[in-house]
């Protein structure tokens, strides 16, 4: 692997640490999600019921306010609606996160951070919304000490959890030129 790129997104331990460092941030942050998606089938039925209305509520939620305005965001939320009710899509939705949280306490989430507390030896691009209240850009920013060669973290002003969905052409040109760099 020569390079990675990386967006909305963080180190897993820096996402680790941080919900147990920075408790009234990120730690709220994930709270505010994670922790409901812990109970068995209430999380699969409760994002299906209605035509997946609760899909669009969550994507509301964590959209840069002009995107969550545009006709764009109307399709997308569409899409994403029509894809919850995919028989499996919802379970392995809900699995990301429970794994996330249940496998800290369990020899294969022990195995999971050993094997990425090493520093990558390629060099990162990390794209993230400055408004992804999901996801806290400072969070994101503390991905850097496990990017041995070398992080390169972009901040997308007025962008939400989805920067590469809010501003495409702008994550297509960062790409382009990290690639080309």
């Amino acid at each position: 692997v020569r390079s990675l790129g990386v967006i909305g997104a963080a180190h897993p331990l820096a996402v680790r640490r941080a919900v147990v460092r920075d408790l009234r941030g990120q730690g709220r942050a994930t709270a505010g999600y994670a922790l409901a998606y812990q109970v068995p089938r209430w999380p699969e039925r409760a994002l299906r019921i209605d035509d997946g209305a609760r899909v669009e509520r969550i994507m509301r939620s964590w959209a840069g306010a002009e995107w969550a305005a545009s006709d764009d965001f109307a399709l997308a939320v569409l899409r994403n609606r029509q894809a919850i009710q995919v028989p499996g899509a919802v379970h392995c939705a809900m699995e990301y996160h429970r794994w996330a949280v249940r496998s800290q306490f369990r020899g294969d989430g022990r195995r999971f951070a050993a094997a990425v507390a090493r520093p990558v030896v390629s060099p990162v691009l990390q794209i993230h919304g400055a408004q992804d209240p999901c996801l806290l850009e400072r969070t994101a920013a503390g991905s850097g000490r496990w990017a041995g060669r070398g992080l390169r973290h972009e901040v997308l002003d007025g962008v939400g959890h989805f920067p590469h969905q809010e501003r495409p052409d702008v994550v297509t040109e960062l790409i382009d030129r990290f690639l080309a760099g």
